[in-house]
């Protein structure tokens, strides 16, 4: 078993801050349980693009609002306080920030930690030592 106060993680390399969003991840690839867990914050007024191509996310909404929307589609979801939603297809996305979005996200493959969106919005598929195991997308 193993217990974890979110304060405990600010300060830390699980502290991630990165322009448009602060991610603070309890639980990482290291950790060996399959998926990562983490609490993340999307800054208001900030519009972020991202495409997990080599992941799945769940993200659960529970402060805050936004929008989400799909860039292959155009189509748009209100993001509010209960909202769920489920990255499984390699969607590419944007969340648009009306108030700050806090949010909980997990992911598998679960992530080391050091990825950092590319160009396109993906996070990389990295090994536990931080070497990249995907071909970069375009």
């Amino acid at each position: 078993m193993k217990v974890m106060h979110l304060d405990e993680l600010n300060g830390t390399e699980n502290d991630v801050e990165h322009g448009n969003w602060r991610s603070r991840r309890f639980f990482l690839a290291d950790e060996g349980v399959g998926f990562s867990f983490h609490v993340t914050v999307l800054k208001a007024g900030t519009t972020t693009d991202m495409w997990y191509a080599n992941h799945v996310e769940c993200v659960y909404v529970y402060q805050g609002s936004g929008t989400l929307v799909n860039r292959d589609t155009g189509e748009e979801h209100e993001l509010r306080p209960g909202t769920m939603y489920l990255l499984n297809d390699a969607d590419k996305h944007s969340v648009i920030a009306d108030e700050d979005i806090h949010c909980t996200c997990v992911f598998n493959p679960p992530v080391t930690g050091r990825e950092v969106h590319d160009e396109h919005g993906v996070y990389p598929l990295l090994d536990a030592e931080g070497n990249r195991l995907d071909t970069p997308k375009g």
